[in-house]
């Protein structure tokens, strides 16, 4: 099947928190919403399809959870990833980030300092803060755009920490990391008894021959001491069907996390989300090849557009997700004044660079995921807004 992503679906009207929320975001909602990260395309057609068929049952009571719901995701990864998951050291939960809120209440207690690499998705910060746990950075450093982890500082920073969460792709850097990096990371967690917990949330959109390598499979000694993160909700834009898959190391560890969210009686898939993965893992590849290569054109037309008419704007193009990291330095603006530029005269929605580093000034995160109508009408708008400076 050939899918069209150049056709433009209306959100305005379809709760779509990307586009209904501008105001609460923006202050406006005269902003064109290329900020939190779901896609403006739909999803794949078998994934439609299955969930049309549910919905046509007319009963949507407390839904099972069959053997080849998890058979979908292990049988997904062995393919895709080359990793054979042990089938009965697998949970679920309603998301990524409510997995990763669990496993810190479940294995740290309030006080105890959890270890994250900055510029970084802003919710590691908010559900460690959340909780009573303290932020350590292991902040990565910046040459000529390119990023790179400041190992003597990771390996201090380490000591004083009780878990390292791991973002793997990275987010908002786009950074596929090797299997010797990661290798690095995990022995040195290893060492100080630091459990690693690695978010592999974009691990299916990756580009430029790259490949992601799942850090459970770097060695089997390093799979006894990492917590996985995992779904299809990115790569298929499901995330409003809230659904992911936790992979531990040993049964000890799964039993704990499951006692959690028991007894808060969170233990069922809505009745969609379910069959929606399932249908996603099993028949939805064919939608996210066709979609990689799109988005790769998005990249590529955003970095030569600023290349030719914004130069003051440095475009990182990543090698996974579908975010894009904007260094606006040459604009020589403050944070806020950044913010109330990109809203009031370019009237585009971004996210603001200093919520994934706080001591960050003058960067911006664009999704390019949307038809490219959209992003040539948002580059337009910054250029016109950077000459009238």
């Amino acid at each position: 099947m050939k899918y069209d992503f150049d056709q433009v679906i209306d959100r305005t009207n379809n709760r779509s928190s990307k586009y209904d929320e501008r105001i609460k975001k923006f202050g406006t909602m005269d902003v064109i919403p290329l900020w939190v990260a779901d896609m403006d395309f739909k999803t794949a057609q078998p994934i439609i399809d299955a969930v049309k068929a549910k919905a046509e049952e007319g009963i949507w009571g407390y839904t099972s959870r069959p053997d080849s719901y998890f058979e979908a995701i292990c049988n997904w990864q062995e393919r895709r990833n080359g990793w054979k998951i042990d089938r009965s050291l697998v949970s679920w939960a309603l998301g990524v980030v409510p997995a990763m809120a669990a496993i810190l209440q479940v294995f740290t207690d309030p006080g105890d300092k959890v270890l994250i690499q900055t510029p970084v998705y802003s919710e590691f910060y908010d559900i460690t803060e959340a909780l009573g746990r303290e932020v350590v950075e292991n902040q990565l450093a910046e040459k000529d755009g390119a990023w790179s982890i400041d190992w003597e500082d990771f390996e201090e920073k380490v000591k004083e920490v009780k878990i390292f969460l791991l973002c793997s792709p990275h987010n908002p850097l786009g950074i596929v990391w090797t299997p010797e990096q990661l290798k690095r990371m995990a022995e040195i967690c290893m060492a100080n008894h630091v459990l690693l917990v690695s978010d592999e949330i974009h691990s299916d959109l990756i580009f430029h021959g790259k490949k992601h390598t799942p850090t459970a499979v770097v060695s089997d000694e390093i799979g006894k001491y990492v917590i996985s993160c995992i779904s299809g909700t990115k790569t298929f834009n499901l995330a409003g069907l809230q659904a992911s898959t936790t992979v531990f190391p040993n049964a000890e560890m799964k039993a704990r996390y499951d006692k959690f969210w028991s007894s808060m009686d969170i233990h069922r898939n809505n009745a969609f989300s379910s069959v929606a993965m399932e249908a996603a893992f099993n028949e939805g590849e064919e939608w996210l090849e066709q979609l990689l290569v799109y988005i790769d054109g998005n990249f590529q037309f955003v970095k030569e557009y600023c290349e030719k008419h914004i130069p003051q704007i440095k475009v990182n193009v990543p090698d996974a997700t579908y975010l894009m990291w904007l260094d606006c330095r040459e604009l020589g603006m403050s944070n806020e004044e950044l913010k109330t530029f990109m809203i009031e005269k370019a009237k585009i929605g971004l996210n603001e660079g200093y919520t994934f580093g706080r001591s960050l000034t003058g960067y911006m995160r664009l999704n390019a995921a949307c038809p490219r109508s959209i992003l040539e009408k948002a580059m337009k708008q910054l250029e016109e807004a950077v000459k009238a400076l």
